[in-house]
């Protein structure tokens, strides 16, 4: 199955609802969609992490040296971004092919291409909940996995969705993870396995664990918007 914007619109009628802080009805678990799709979500607090680093962190890393800070275990290899990415500015529209296992599942190839999130979030929700607080960063991707990735007309990846949604809270923020994977196998007697999605849950709360112990310090050392480390004395 190739998603189309019917099967968007269907399958993401309720996407508005990550940008509220109110507790959803799946905030770590997955569930297998009426279309046969897999639905994996997980949520994370991160400890000391502002939005804005989580945002940055997208702009910053470059190298497999970077990648492994994320996640020591299950990220292999930087495969390199697209001439869309540029280091400190813009990751959305870039494309970026990477090597990672998704907890006792082996190394497979990642191909994830990032996208505006106002494409698929209401614009004036999304404004809204910006300006409320009720998110500090929203990262929106489409992605998919093996060697051959089948992209579309437009280099996206068929095979999946990713999201990120980050609420700042007095702890650090708080991550919402949702990942709509399959499409290819959705249709067929061979979907994609749950235990892929169990995979990518242990992958997906490990990988931003490890990120919030390094991120702070990294991003106050790093970036490049004169954000300065707060005095701890």
């Amino acid at each position: 199955m190739k998603p189309t914007k019917k099967t968007e619109e269907v399958m993401f009628g309720d996407i508005n609802a990550l940008l509220s802080p109110k507790p959803l009805a799946l905030e770590a678990g997955i569930r297998r969609l009426e279309n046969g799709m897999l639905h994996i979500a997980m949520r994370n607090v991160l400890h000391n992490c502002k939005g804005r680093m989580l945002d940055w962190w997208f702009k910053y890393f470059e190298t497999t040296a970077d990648l492994k800070l994320w996640h020591p275990h299950d990220h292999v290899k930087h495969g390199g971004w697209d001439s869309k990415w540029i280091k400190n500015k813009n990751y959305i529209g870039a494309t970026i092919h990477a090597t990672e296992s998704l907890g006792d599942i082996p190394p497979v190839p990642a191909t994830i291409k990032f996208h505006d999130p106002a494409e698929i979030f209401d614009v004036d929700i999304l404004n809204q909940a910006y300006a409320e607080g009720a998110v500090s960063a929203v990262v929106y991707a489409r992605i998919g996995f093996g060697e051959d990735t089948l992209l579309d007309d437009n280099g996206d990846p068929v095979d999946g969705y990713m999201f990120h949604v980050v609420r700042d809270t007095v702890q650090g923020s708080t991550l919402r993870s949702h990942f709509y994977l399959g499409a290819l196998m959705a249709d067929s007697e061979n979907q994609l396995p749950d235990e892929v999605g169990f995979g990518l849950m242990e992958h997906c709360y490990s990988e931003f664990t490890y990120l919030a112990q390094v991120l702070p310090s990294l991003y106050y050392a790093e970036n490049k918007n004169g954000d300065k480390a707060p005095l701890l004395w």
